[in-house]
């Protein structure tokens, strides 16, 4: 069945944000990591300095509602260079104001930018950005009235 992941860039602390996101959404990762080591030598192929052979190629981790986060390291030995930016903000839409205080409270510690979840017309809505960079935001509809 097709579904959307959300996948994320670090500069090598890839497996440290995974592990601190597993714990907050209490979940295990859908495979075992794989680091660059794995892949295959390919024609052309530079040789990667041992530090660069433990880092991370590719993880994944299922968040709320069939949603799954996914990551890698980028290597500055390969030229990447990792811009931290707005441009990306994963929206969890958790069932209950107390779910979404709980999540806020993880994920902001050591954070910035963050506006705690409170009423809005809307619904009840937070937004954070956490201490690895990535913004989330947090959005509880109101429920329809009987």
């Amino acid at each position: 069945m097709a579904h959307v992941s959300i996948y994320l860039n670090f500069m090598g602390n890839a497996e440290e944000a995974f592990n601190y996101y597993k714990k907050v959404f209490k979940t295990e990762f859908s495979a075992p990591i794989m680091r660059m080591k794995d892949i295959p030598a390919q024609p052309g192929m530079p040789e990667l300095s041992e530090a660069d052979k433990n880092k991370v190629m590719h993880v994944a981790l299922p968040i709320l509602g069939g949603t799954e986060i996914m990551a890698t390291d980028m290597l500055e030995s390969m030229g990447h260079k990792l811009i931290e930016g707005n441009t990306i903000t994963i929206s969890l839409n958790p069932d209950t104001k107390e779910e979404a205080d709980h999540l806020y409270k993880e994920l902001s510690q050591a954070g910035t930018d963050g506006v705690a979840p409170h009423d809005e017309f809307w619904g009840y809505w937070g937004t954070c950005k956490d201490k690895f960079g990535i913004r989330w935001m947090f959005n509880v509809s109101s429920q329809p009235l009987n």
